[in-house]
Formats: C-alpha cells, sequence, structure tokens
C-alpha cells in the first residue's frame, strides 16, 4: 500500500474528474496498464507507471511503483492513500 500527498488543487491530476473529462488521469493511466499488462513482469510495468506518473506530475517514489507494478503483474488490488493537502 503506498501513500502519496497532493494539494487540492492537483486532485484532477490523480483522479478522474467528471468536470475535465479530456484530462488524462493517473488512474486511468494505471487502469488502462492494468487492464493491458496483468501476467507481464514487474519490471516492464514500472517505466509505464513512472511515465503516467511524470505526465501527471505526481511524485510517486520508486517503492510506490515497483509496489504498484507488482499488484498490476499479479492481477491483486492495489491500495493508495491520498492525503489531499490545503493550498
Amino acid at each position: 500500500m503506498g501513500t502519496i500527498s497532493i494539494p487540492s488543487t492537483d486532485v484532477h491530476r490523480l483522479l478522474d474528474d467528471s468536470a475535465r473529462p479530456a484530462v488524462g488521469t493517473y488512474q486511468r493511466a494505471f487502469a488502462d496498464i492494468a487492464a493491458t499488462h496483468r501476467g507481464r513482469p514487474a519490471a516492464e510495468i514500472v517505466p509505464l507507471l513512472r511515465r503516467a506518473a511524470d505526465d501527471a506530475l505526481l511524485g510517486f517514489t520508486g517503492t510506490d511503483l515497483a509496489e504498484q507494478a507488482e499488484a498490476i503483474s499479479r492481477g491483486t488490488r492495489y491500495e493508495l492513500r491520498v492525503r489531499v493537502t490545503g493550498r
């Protein structure tokens, strides 16, 4: 399980927002990667997650991305705790 802290003004980068349907989010990228890479080696998945995190301007650590990649590879759920900070 990972934890990320993001300013309230940046939540739309992490989670889908019906008010901004054209904005690509990390949530959408993660779901797409999970749908197409289940069973693939985690080492193959990490760079895809890194690119998605970078595109969304989110600061996941290498450990976070490795845990997410392992969950995708195994087809298991990944729990992410999000701490929204004021700004």
